[in-house]
């Protein structure tokens, strides 16, 4: 029968449940986050003309050599290699943009290139694929000229800012005897005529570069902005994964998971099938030749009558507890009526085996009825196998949701058990037919079950809250557990 999770010294202790996420704490807005992230972005800015132009020697040098040589083998082959060093150095600026504090970047999904698809096919295969020809011209022509743009106004601005600060130092030591312009006087002349004779021009121009210096060192955070949001803009065209790539992803997932969702609902029609035809069925008919003889036999022989209607009870009722065994497969009343947390715990209650109950739900989990349903039958096979093959004397069973910081919302299932363990998810063995329902509901089977004991499984399912908005959304990645 359940116990309380307090009282339940015998049974193992639960598995530890990857906690929810804590709330991020709220990000500096405005000015002052600019300024905190200039040191990224400079780091960023400065390293990206050595980078490009680097990427532009290897990668042309490579390439054209390779053109130069197509009519031989060989020059294939370095085309291919220069396909592959751009590549890398596509990677190199996603990593490097991420690193200076811009969002990520879905990278394409490059094909395999493990031999799996033949030599051939692996070989040849970036010249029929447009993500390597993006990467390409992004290393030889775009990254090159945008990155001269952006290094030499990061300089300029730095050392207009540095300059512009410092130089009532450093220019008092500059000979400026036979200097004929001052920038100074040429502005006041055009804002004042006649004033410029009225400032020393030494000391106008030291007030002129300062402030100068101030206004580049105030503008600098978002010149560096400015400039990072740039390389981030021409990388998410050139080196991102594009749309399309992702709803064919989103395609093959959901086609997956129907698939396993209907090779799990087969396979469970098919043994449910098979048991009422192996027993209620057969009972059934024993009982209709029963009833037949008791027909026969009523007038004639009263006394085996009478024995033969005390077999067919016996049968009626056998029959009936058959039945009763089979129905618990489907959802019971308690489940529609009070949800899936009282659910589980009548489940508890029923097992021939000592189970401990952490209900984890709250008031509002606001759980859908599908996944209410699924999880009520995962539970009930779970603890079933831990009856039939575990040999355990006691388990726990632990339940709860958690939402993470992505907005996704997940329904944590463990079943553990002090048995002898050797569980697996292997075609053949019981989980297999558990993973394929999981799978089908987009989540995440976890089976720990070395030899010996004790036995995890985990089921993680993503969820919508009902009454939340269910329209499309990025495909959702199993949490960790």
């Amino acid at each position: 029968m359940a116990t309380d999770s307090t009282t339940a010294g015998a049974a193992p202790a639960a598995p530890a449940i990857a906690p929810a996420e804590p709330a991020a704490a709220t990000p500096r807005r405005g000015y002052g986050a600019l300024w905190a992230s200039v040191p990224r972005e400079l780091g960023f800015l400065i390293l990206t003309m050595p980078i490009a132009i680097t990427g532009l020697v290897v990668v042309s040098t490579v390439f054209f050599t390779g053109v130069g040589m197509i009519a031989l083998v060989v020059g294939i082959f370095l085309m291919i290699a220069a396909f592959f060093t751009a590549r890398g150095f596509g990677t190199l600026e996603l990593v490097r943009l991420r690193w200076a504090g811009r969002s990520e970047i879905r990278r394409p999904q490059w094909p395999r290139t493990d031999g799996t698809g033949g030599f051939w096919r692996a070989t040849f295969s970036p010249f029929i694929d447009g993500h390597y020809w993006l990467y390409l011209l992004h290393t030889l022509v775009v990254n090159p000229i945008v990155s001269i743009f952006s290094w030499t106004v990061t300089i300029a601005w730095v050392s207009g800012a540095l300059g512009g600060l410092t130089g009532w130092i450093w220019q008092p030591f500059i000979p400026a005897d036979d200097r004929g312009f001052w920038l100074n006087q040429w502005i006041l002349d055009r804002i004042a005529p006649g004033t410029a004779s009225l400032v020393d021009p030494v000391a106008g121009e030291r007030v002129l570069e300062l402030l100068l210096g101030v206004m580049f060192l105030l503008t600098l955070p978002l010149v560096f902005r400015g400039l990072t949001l740039m390389h981030d803009g021409v990388a998410r065209g050139m080196l991102g994964a594009w749309r399309s790539e992702a709803l064919e992803r989103e395609v093959a997932e959901l086609s997956a998971s129907r698939g396993a969702a209907v090779q799990a609902e087969d396979a469970s029609l098919r043994r449910l099938e098979r048991d009422i035809h192996d027993g209620p069925q057969q009972r059934l008919v024993r009982l209709q030749m029963d009833l037949a003889s008791i027909e026969r036999r009523l007038d004639q022989d009263p006394e085996a009558a009478r024995a033969l209607l005390a077999e067919a009870r016996d049968q009626a009722r056998e029959t009936l507890d058959e039945l009763r065994a089979l129905s618990r497969g489907f959802a019971p009343p308690l489940l529609q009526d009070r949800g899936l947390g009282s659910a589980l715990g009548a489940l508890a209650a029923r097992s021939p085996v000592t189970v401990a109950f952490d209900n984890g739900l709250g008031a509002d989990a606001s759980l859908p009825a599908p996944i209410e349903r699924n999880a009520y039958f995962i539970a009930a096979e779970l603890l079933t196998n831990v009856a039939k093959h575990s040999e355990a004397t006691a388990a726990r069973l632990r339940v709860q949701t958690r939402a993470l910081a992505d907005g996704t919302h997940w329904l944590d299932l463990w079943v553990t058990d002090n048995g002898r363990g050797g569980a697996s998810v292997a075609a053949g063995h019981g989980l297999a037919g558990l993973d394929d329902r999981v799978r089908g509901l987009r989540g995440v089977l976890v089976v720990d079950s070395p030899e010996g004991g004790p036995t995890v499984v985990g089921a993680h399912i993503p969820f919508q809250p009902v009454g939340a908005d269910s329209g499309a959304s990025e495909p959702v990645t199993p949490p960790t557990a």
